[in-house]
């Protein structure tokens, strides 16, 4: 197993026990079997759909060759050289100048530039991102990358419903107790 299968799979790991903790937290044992049910979904959703997600997030859509050349044309040679099957293309409709690859395995692997990469840099430069980004996919960076993602947003959504359910009571508290340390600000 390489080391980053290892950091998937503990990341994958992590994320369930996240949410069996979350659940114990918010309603006991019981809680736990909800909260590992909503685990394993969440594992199971960001190991298949991380990509699409990455891609729908970027507004990017799939380019064909006809479309853009020497995008494909360059995907084409370096994939051949480094002996993994091209990814699917795509191109964001950003002028920040970026490029990412994403997806769970070289197999379902998707590269996606955005055009202010494209007019910021030329073909030559862009096949060394590319290539770049080519060494993601081949190390398999990209899923530990997805997931990482996927725990960085499930926190996120636990933070938020704790406030939604919470009512924001503990803010209200802690305005209300607070002082300052001296008169002058009063």
């Amino acid at each position: 197993m390489s080391s980053n299968t290892a950091k998937s799979c503990l990341l994958l790991a992590g994320l369930g026990g996240f949410f069996v903790m979350v659940g114990r937290l918010v309603g006991g044992p019981s809680g736990m079997i909800l909260g590992l049910g909503f685990g394993l979904m969440t594992v199971r959703w960001s190991y298949w759909f991380s990509a699409k997600l990455a891609i729908k997030s970027a507004h990017a859509i799939e380019v064909t060759a006809e479309q853009f050349p020497e995008y494909h044309q360059i995907m084409a040679d370096l994939s051949q050289r480094a002996g993994i099957p091209m990814p699917r293309l795509y191109v964001a409709p950003n002028p920040q100048p970026n490029a990412f690859a994403t997806g769970r395995n070289p197999k379902h692997a998707a590269v996606c530039i955005n055009e202010g990469i494209i007019s910021a840099l030329t073909w030559e430069e862009l096949s060394g991102v590319l290539a770049h980004e080519l060494a993601h996919v081949k190390n398999r960076d990209i899923l530990t990358g997805s997931i990482a993602a996927a725990i960085g947003t499930a926190i996120s959504f636990v933070a938020n419903m704790a406030m939604f359910f919470g009512g924001g009571e503990t803010t209200k508290t802690v305005q209300t107790q607070w002082r300052p340390a001296s008169s002058k600000w009063l």
